[in-house]
Parts: C-alpha cells; sequence; structure tokens
C-alpha cells in the first residue's frame, strides 16, 4: 500500500498533499519546478525522511519534463548534464538532516546519466525525463515495499496489550508506504494484538497532535495524544510498555538522528527499564557518516516557537540518540541490534 500524501498527475506533475493544513484542510498541490519542490520541503509542505525523498525524486522528474517544455534543455547532452547538476543539487541541499534526499536525487541523477549513454544528441532530454520519471517510480515502490517489511518485521516485537508510545510522524504522511514506526504500530494493530497508543505532541509544530492523530483516527486504533512533557508520567504511571520512534539519519555506529526530543524519550525509556526502538528503511542509514556526532542539525526558524515579541529562540529541528540507548533498529531487512557498527555492515553488504 502505497502513501496517501504524493501522488502523479496525469500531466506528470508531482500532487502533494501540503501537509501544513493538516488536519482542518486537505488540499493538493501540484508542482512541476525545483524551486517549487524545494520551497515545500523546506516549508514542510512534505516532511519525513523517506517521503522527502520519494517526493524530491518525483520533483526532479516532472521539473524535467517541465524544462524541455520551457526550452531549458536545448543544447544537446551537455546542457541536459548542466541543468541535472544544477537542479540535483538544489534539491539535495533543501534540508541537510534527512539522508534520504540527498540519496535519491543522486540516485535519480545516476540512472538519468546511465540512461544518456547511447542517446543521440537530439533524444537526450527526452531519454533522460523517461529515465527520471521510472528511477522516481522505483523509489516510490522500494519505499512502500520496505514499510511494509519493517511493519511486519517490527511487529514481532510488539506484545499483545502493548502499549506504545510514538513521537512525531512516521506514517502515511512521512514515507512512500505505511510508515516506519507508524508501519509497525499499524500492523500489529491489524493482527489483533490489542494495541494502544500514546502520540508525543512533537513541539513546536504538533506533528503528533496534527498528523499523527489524523492517521491513527482513520485506522481506528485505540490512542491518545500527550503533551512532550508527560511521557516521563506516563511510564512512571505504566501507561508505556515500549517506545518506537522513525529516523532521519543513522549513523554507522547506530547513533540516530530523529525529530527533537526522541533523546530524551531514550533516556526516559533507559531510567523506566522499557525498550526502545528506532524503525527505517536502509536508505535512512548512512555509512558514510561515522557517528552522530557527524550528523548535520537543521536549526529552524524562531518564528515557530510562540514566545514574546523579540525574544529569540533557539530552535533545533533534530537531535542525536546514542546508540548504547536503543534496543533494536527495525529495517525492511529485519531488526538489527547491537553491536551496531558490525550490524549495519552486515546488512548493507
Amino acid at each position: 500500500m502505497r502513501t496517501v500524501a504524493i501522488d502523479w498527475t496525469e500531466a506528470g506533475e508531482v500532487k502533494l498533499l501540503d501537509q501544513t493544513l493538516l488536519p482542518g484542510e486537505t488540499v493538493f498541490l501540484e508542482i512541476n519546478t525545483i524551486e517549487g519542490m524545494v520551497e515545500a520541503i523546506q516549508v514542510l509542505r512534505v516532511r519525513g525522511a523517506p517521503l522527502i525523498g520519494v517526493a524530491a525524486a518525483m520533483g526532479l522528474a516532472a521539473a524535467a519534463r517541465r524544462a524541455l517544455r520551457d526550452g531549458d534543455l536545448q543544447g544537446g547532452p551537455a546542457a541536459v548534464r548542466d541543468w541535472l547538476c544544477r537542479a540535483t543539487t538544489t534539491l539535495a541541499d533543501a534540508r541537510p538532516t534527512a539522508v534520504n534526499l540527498r540519496w535519491a536525487v543522486e540516485r535519480a541523477e545516476r540512472a538519468a546519466i546511465s540512461a544518456m549513454h547511447d542517446a543521440t544528441d537530439g533524444e537526450a532530454a527526452v531519454v533522460v525525463i523517461a529515465a527520471l520519471r521510472q528511477e522516481a517510480q522505483r523509489v516510490w515502490d522500494e519505499d512502500a515495499e520496505m514499510c511494509r517489511a519493517i511493519g511486519e518485521a517490527g511487529a514481532e516485537r510488539i506484545p499483545a496489550k502493548a502499549k506504545i508510545l510514538t513521537h512525531c510522524n512516521t506514517g502515511m504522511l512521512a514515507t512512500g508506504g505505511i510508515g516506519t514506526a507508524f508501519g509497525v504500530i499499524r500492523v500489529a494493530h491489524q493482527q489483533g494484538k490489542g494495541i494502544e497508543v500514546l502520540a508525543c505532541e512533537a513541539r513546536p509544530l504538533r506533528q503528533g497532535t496534527r498528523l499523527t492523530a489524523w492517521e491513527l483516527q482513520r485506522l481506528k486504533i485505540p490512542s491518545k495524544v500527550i503533551v512532550d512533557s508527560a511521557a516521563a508520567t506516563s511510564m512512571a504511571q505504566g501507561r508505556v510498555d515500549l517506545v518506537i520512534v522513525g529516523a532521519d539519519r543513522i549513523a554507522a555506529n547506530g547513533d540516530v538522528a530523529n525529530k527533537i526530543g526522541t533523546y530524551g524519550l531514550a533516556l526516559l525509556a533507559k531510567a523506566h527499564n522499557l525498550p526502545f526502538y528506532v524503525a527505517a528503511p536502509r536508505s535512512t542509514i548512512d555509512p558514510s557518516t561515522a557517528s552522530g556526532a557527524e550528523i548535520p542539525i537543521e536549526e529552524r526558524q524562531a518564528s515557530e516557537i510562540e514566545t514574546a515579541a523579540g525574544m529569540a529562540a533557539y530552535n533545533p529541528a533534530f537531535d542525536v540518540t546514542p546508540a548504547e540507548l536503543i534496543t533494536g533498529i527495525v529495517t525492511d531487512a529485519g531488526v538489527l541490534e547491537p553491536p551496531y557498527e558490525e550490524a549495519i555492515r552486515e546488512v548493507l553488504g
């Protein structure tokens, strides 16, 4: 099953659900330029590490079609390569922390360049557009398959009647399929395990109360929302049996960058002797990043935090959870366990 947050239009543009308007309004945008997709990514109209990668790859294909129509791809293979290089660089730099973004657009770029090898000068642009569309669809299809595999692998770790705490949004609004951490929750629910979910609010943009709550209600999964600061009390009161979250980047040693507040939840889970799981596709693992200390952490605008006029604010979008606080990393290839450096090397081949 694929995400509800993105699709192709008949004209080959990207049909994108504007998540900034949820849950109040359901509005779809049609995007066919690099600038339009960058804006959507940066403003969080599209969000979630896997879905950002899918959207960027699709956006690259749609923008190439638009560029051909506007005459920007005239001049043979050299002009096409130049446009492709500028477009992929611009997209890849849209947000720094989620590794899926760069992974997806660079993968699409490689496919397009490979397709040009046997093309004549006059065919170069058309061949590249077809290759970009095909590769973007592959990225989307593969992510949907990985989500399903993550859900099934993770559900095996969910006991009957489990009370699950999750953070931010990791479902169909954040991925190409049923979700990562949310996918695990969804499969466990479908298996009739009688689970209950506590969803953290996820300040400052409240992805938990706006987006995860929206998905939980659609699927009729028994659930409640809590403010972020209620997590400790909820654990102490026995309202939590385990924690499962997503990831925006996983370093080679198993350190995990995820939505701000994740590190605190991992510390709380450790203090209350609760399992703490991370769920993510293999595309979120970055073997070129040795540890969490090397992961760039995006700092967003102070205006996202409600405060007195003129008051400065520190607004990091992500934090890093050390590998030693993580019980297991649920991937599409199974659940990785410590030592993570060795497990990651093995799963990435």
